[in-house]
């Protein structure tokens, strides 16, 4: 089929991520004799200073590998936990029925900076150096503004002004709006880089010390200081229509540090694919593909109304036990051998009908009764608090959409056979206000948690918010094969089943998998402030066709059209048992690029 770029073929290595400098940044060390660990941490550094708008360094990522030293797959968890003083109590007695989506009040402790630490210390070969001069080049010299950037920040410029002068005096200085395609520099950032490097060079010694000098830096040192200084002092405007202090202090930075875990998988025809645990949504991705074992999807077109359907209807389920069961495994027992069994989603798969659902459906785990029934009576009660907050809040709608930001993605793979797929995000600008000092903002995470007891997403310090930061690795026939994401919030896993699911069945290689129309459904509670929940809908790509869109509507999805190359921000990379490795990136947004040979 034609494709808007070929899926890159080689034998080297390769790097695709949702920009070109940053995909360009990890290629450059793996030509220097890195792995692939090396080349996705520059990448991710750089990702933070080029797409502000969607990630900085006091976000949050989750990534998912495997190394051929060890030979193992694992999780690194970087999403950090709520702060001590994060309790349900504080909220409300700030008067908050909903954690807003911007401000102090929403940030959970930073966690990409450690967990970048940990895999280049574990697992990468390069220096600290090495890893960081990408981004505080670009940092200090200036890299050329995305006109998206330029635009929300022009959408957001009174309000800055007017609220977050730390903002303002970064990116609007003077009032001076910056343009799309200039150069842009964020010297305060490319400092706080350096003198993270400084310190961890002062240690001399070895890598690895150099690299536990830089973690005491950000977590026990300077840029810890600066934040609780900051979040402490600072009474802050958010989407709540009032002013609010944070709650983190540098004793939650000081005591928490990034973590391994074995990923949740699920076997898929010739595929084992691997997703984090219930604290984040990855397991949704296994659910829909375990009540999607029970249907012919191979004799559905790719594109064709039958497979849109029955992949819709099949997520929405999905959706609907993370709603129920999802939440910190160390705070909440979640079911998730049963809920990945074939007996329950071939007893799911039965409830996949020839009209769209408009019912939030979780399933029945025995045990879980009593739960299940208490999450749907508290999101019926609390989805009419996101809709009051959504009519009142005093912005446009492309003002909140602006605010709320998305994240981005990376893959990386070598000749020697190592590859991750990692999901950075939080931390944008529209999150908080800049940390003058620093050059960067704090993250919004703790916003998908909810201000209710007794829920498996409720509130509490310690807690990991149920992200919906979600890369993917596939091994298949027994060996690790691809790695891919897509940014998107609650979009991300749909995104990724439809590039998986067309890959898998119908043999479409990684590119024409990614250029084929996208679809979505916001059928199910958001995970984003005001929470809002939209029954029936499915928003697709106009592209599909209007025999598509017509057979869709039939079948009862309230279909939301969207402009042909408009939905999804995927890339990914695959190696093959003999060494081939693939790569493919997105022509949608025209930032997204592979790199490859």
């Amino acid at each position: 089929m034609f494709t808007t770029r070929p899926e890159l073929l080689g034998t080297f290595g390769a790097v695709t991520s949702t920009h070109w400098l940053a995909s360009a940044s990890g290629m450059s060390l793996l030509e220097r004799g890195g792995n692939a660990f090396d080349a996705g941490i520059a990448s991710a550094f750089v990702l933070q200073v080029v797409e502000p708008h969607l990630v900085g360094p006091g976000g949050d990522v989750p990534i998912l590998f495997h190394s051929a030293r060890t030979g193992r797959t694992e999780v690194l968890c970087g999403q950090g936990p709520a702060p001590a003083g994060a309790t349900i109590e504080h909220y409300r007695a700030e008067g908050l029925a909903l954690i807003p989506g911007n401000g102090l009040l929403a940030t959970v402790i930073p966690g990409a900076f450690d967990a970048w630490m940990t895999l280049l210390r574990d697992h990468g070969s390069m220096s600290l150096r090495d890893v960081l001069e990408p981004a505080i080049y670009y940092a200090e010299h200036g890299h050329p503004m995305l006109a998206r950037v330029a635009n929300t920040i022009a959408g957001l410029k009174d309000f800055f002004e007017a609220e977050w002068p730390t903002t303002a005096a970064l990116y609007v200085p003077g009032g001076a709006l910056p343009q799309a395609r200039r150069l842009f520099r964020n010297a305060p950032l490319a400092a706080t880089w350096k003198r993270v490097l400084k310190e961890a060079e002062s240690a001399g010694g070895s890598r690895e010390r150099q690299i536990e000098k830089a973690r005491e830096a950000f977590y026990k040192g300077f840029v810890a200081e600066a934040i609780d200084a900051f979040a402490r002092t600072n009474e802050v405007m958010d989407q709540s229509g009032a002013r609010h202090r944070g709650v983190i202090t540098a004793d939650d930075m000081a005591g928490w540090e990034a973590s391994y875990e074995a990923p949740a998988t699920l076997d898929y025809g010739d595929f084992r694919v691997a997703k984090t645990g219930p604290w984040g949504q990855g397991p949704v991705f296994l659910q829909t593909l375990s009540i999607l074992k029970n249907f012919d999807l191979a004799a559905m077109g790719p594109a064709s109304a039958d497979f849109i359907h029955t992949l819709s209807e099949a997520m929405k389920l999905a959706f609907a036990d993370r709603e129920a069961y999802y939440g910190d495994p160390a705070f909440v027992d979640v079911p998730l051998e049963a809920l990945l069994s074939d007996a329950y989603g071939a007893r799911r798969a039965e409830l996949v009908g020839a009209q769209a659902s408009r019912d939030l459906r979780p399933g029945t785990v025995p045990g879980y009764e009593d739960q299940v029934a208490r999450v749907v009576e508290a999101l019926e009660r609390l989805s009419k608090v996101g809709t009051a907050s959504a009519a009142n809040e005093p912005t446009t709608a492309e003002m909140r959409s602006a605010r709320r930001g998305d994240t981005v993605h990376v893959d990386a793979v070598d000749r020697w056979g190592n590859m991750m797929a990692a999901m950075p995000s939080g931390g944008w600008f529209q999150s908080s206000p800049v940390i003058p000092e620093l050059g960067f903002m704090l993250n919004t995470r703790a916003q998908m948690f909810w201000l209710e007891e007794g829920l498996p997403a409720s509130l509490a310090p310690g807690k990991r918010p149920r992200t919906t930061l979600t890369p993917t690795l596939a091994e298949k026939d027994g060996k690790p094969y691809m790695v891919f994401g897509s940014p998107g919030g609650d979009q991300q896993e749909q995104w990724q089943l439809l590039l998986f699911l067309r890959h898998a069945h119908h043999g479409l290689n990684l590119q024409e998998a990614i250029d084929l129309p996208m679809s979505h459904t916001a059928h199910f509670p958001s995970s984003f402030y005001p929470r809002e929940r939209r029954p029936g809908n499915l928003t697709i790509e106009e592209s599909f066709g209007e025999v598509v869109l017509a057979d869709l509507a039939r079948r009862g999805h309230d279909v939301e059209r969207a402009p042909a190359w408009t939905v999804g921000r995927l890339v990914a990379a695959a190696r093959d048992a003999d060494g081939l490795i693939h790569a493919a990136a997105t022509p949608r947004l025209m930032q997204a690029y592979a790199i490859a040979r």
